[in-house]
This record gives structure tokens, sequence and C-alpha cells, in this order.
């Protein structure tokens, strides 16, 4: 009697399972991962981490440089304060570290009180002076003696909403419009490319300029924000109709579009429930990649003056203060929102190529991963030693 022996069930690993995998040999998109999720969950609990509040000033600290924070046994955590000396020609304020002065910095300390996610108060924030008002500028202040750091944080929670709320906005325009002109076709198809091309003819940054100068200037910072977030976004669905509309022209000829439809499944049905699902990776991926265009689009419009306007926070708000090279000679700490805006946008890139390529892992992408050449492996030597016996080579 002879035992069988047992085998190995076969499955098959979920769709989600096959893109996590192909995801984490991604080496730069695993780099941009780690860079995004903390900011982005600092930036949801920016009054937090912030070390105080982005309007709390101290006029007699303006543009003071960053302080380096110290250990001693005797005090702990601790920053010196600066003593502040004004020239009498060029009126020129100058800071000099003043050892005497230590102020204790402290981990969970109490400071300018606040509404965790408007709606939990409290006073606690992760880092700051022991004692609360004290000097304490880990980043430098602005031209208004604020604390660099606290508006950096709290700024990063408007750049960086506005491309996902943007993005979204745009989401939705581009899959209704190139779905509709992808599916149905014919001269519905031709003005809706008729119409993209024309938009994406015209020169973007002139034309979100236009477009946030016809704002009105007594809209408040919060209205003005959801403007900005619309205009982008009214601009922006055009790349994703293009590749949505392109995705339909091929799919529409399947064997399950044409399944469906002699099924009796109406035509919205057939869009939304059986052809964008087959390709929802690649929409995702496309996503991905539009976010850094739309932070991008807002720091500039701030940055120009054309955008988010104070006393709203945002990364290009806090960059209108750095136009000046003379004050940026003085200050060049006040660049530092600039070097968030790359490092963001850049991990963002990576983000989405690892997103690309893990959603199409037999496109170009996915041929191009590393192998060994096959004249180098094993069966490369083996092949190339036969072909010399044969030849006598």
């Amino acid at each position: 009697m002879f035992l069988r022996r047992p085998t190995k069930e076969v499955g098959t690993l979920p769709q989600w399972r096959l893109m996590w995998r192909q995801f984490r040999r991604h080496r730069l998109a695993m780099a941009g991962a780690a860079i995004l999720i903390p900011v982005y969950f600092v930036a949801i609990f920016a009054e937090f981490f912030a070390p105080m509040s982005s309007s709390t000033a101290n006029t007699s600290m303006t543009y003071a440089p960053p302080q380096v924070v110290r250990y001693s046994g005797e005090h702990g955590l601790h920053v010196y304060g600066y003593t502040t000396e004004r020239d009498a020609t060029t009126y020129a304020q100058t800071y000099t570290e003043d050892p005497t002065q230590v102020i204790e910095v402290g981990l969970f300390v109490h400071g300018d009180e606040y509404k965790l996610l408007g709606l939990i108060p409290s006073d606690i924030h992760l880092i700051g002076p022991v004692t609360k008002g004290e000097q304490f500028f880990l980043l430098g202040s602005d031209e208004n003696g604020r604390d660099l750091l606290s508006r950096l944080i709290h700024g990063a929670r408007v750049s960086l909403s506005i491309g996902l709320v943007g993005v979204a906005a745009s989401f939705l325009l581009g899959m209704l419009i190139g779905g509709i002109s992808g599916y149905f076709g014919g001269g519905v198809d031709n003005v809706v490319q008729r119409v993209i091309e024309f938009l994406m003819a015209i020169p973007t940054l002139p034309l979100w300029m236009a477009l946030s100068a016809a704002l009105p200037t007594d809209w408040g910072p919060l209205t003005r924000y959801f403007a900005i977030t619309v205009l982008l976004s009214l601009i922006g669905w055009t790349g994703l109709a293009r590749d949505v509309r392109g995705r339909f022209l091929s799919l529409r000829e399947e064997d399950f579009v044409t399944a469906a439809r002699l099924d009796g499944v109406g035509r919205l049905s057939i869009i939304f429930r059986h052809m964008i699902p087959s390709f929802a990776s690649h929409i995702i991926a496309s996503l991905s990649l539009a976010i850094p265009a739309m932070i991008l689009g807002e720091t500039s419009l701030s940055f120009l003056g054309l955008g988010l306007q104070a006393p709203a926070v945002s990364w290009g708000v806090l960059l209108e203060g750095a136009q000046n090279v003379r004050v940026v000679a003085n200050a060049p700490w006040l660049l530092a929102p600039g070097v968030a805006v790359v490092v963001v946008v850049v991990a963002m890139n990576f983000f989405g190529d690892g997103l690309r390529d893990a959603a199409d892992p037999y496109g170009s992408a996915g041929r191009a991963r590393r192998k060994k050449p096959f004249w180098r492996g094993r069966a490369g030597r083996r092949a190339s030693a036969t072909i010399n016996t044969a030849t006598g080579r």
C-alpha cells in the first residue's frame, strides 16, 4: 500500500498583496513613504508638535537666529538666550549668545492653548520652554519675531491638505469626463478632446495667476483656501482625463464589457462597476503623482501673493517673506519652507513611481527590474560552454 505524499495547497494572492510585494522592492519609494508618513502625521496634529501658536510673536526678537539645544547634568535640555545690539548707523540688530541666560527645554510642556483637531482643548506641546513665554526659536524667527518652526508645522497642514483636496476634486472631473469621452467616442470624444487640448495649451502659471487675481480681496482665509483648491482642480483634471480616455478606448471592446452590455447593464454601471475597477491601480498611481503638482501650484501662487494670504499660514505664504535677497542673506533660515517643499515633492514623486511600478509590473518599469544578464548567470555560462564545444571555439 502506497501512501500518497501530501501536496502543498496552491492559492492565489489578492492584487493588493502582489502590489505590496512589488512596492517593497522599490527602495526609493519606501524611502519616500518613510518621509511622507511622519510628515502627514505631524501636519494632522500640528498644534501638539508645534512649540507655540503660529501667531505668537516677540517683536523684540525679529530675525533671531536658530538656537542650539544643549544638554548638561545641571540644567538638562536647554538653550541659551540672546543679547541684542543695534548698530547706530545701519540700525541692524545683531544677536549674541548669552550663556548666562539658560532657558530650560522640556518635553510635553504647557504652552499656548489650542484645540486639537478643532475639538479637544489642550495646552500640551511636544517640546518647548519649561517657562511659558521665554525665547525659543529652534529654526529662528521671522520679521515679526514669530517662531519659524511653529509656523512651518502649521503651514504643512494647509500645503499638504490642499494637494489631497485638489486631487480628489480633479479625480472626479477626470474620471467622469474622460470616461464619457472614451466610452462613447465619436463626436462626444472629439468635443471633449478639443476642450482638453485647449486647456492644456494655456500656460499653467499665467492661468493660475489670472484666476487667482479674479478672486475678491475681501474673502477670508478659509474661503480663499477653498477657492484656490477649486481653481487648481479645474485645471488639474485634464491629464487624468486623457489617461482614462485611453484606457476606456482599449477596454470598451473587451469581452467582459460586451457581455455586460448584452446582459442589459446600464452604461453608467458598466463604466463604474466593470471598467474603472479593471485599472484602479493605474488611477491610484496617477493620483499620487498629481499631488506634488497641486502643492507646487499653491506654493507658487502664495509666493507671488496671489494665493493664500496672511493670517493664513502655508509654506507659500512663509516663502513670501523670503523674496528680498538682502533679507535672505542675513536670515537664510527663512528658506526652510522651500527646503520642506522640495523634500516633500521629491518624496511624493518617489512614492508615486513605486506605486506605478507596483501597479504595472508587466510594463516598461516592470521589465526594467534589476536582474542579472543572461550571460552572467549559471544557465548562461552553461549555454555558452555548450556553444563553444559545438563550434570548437
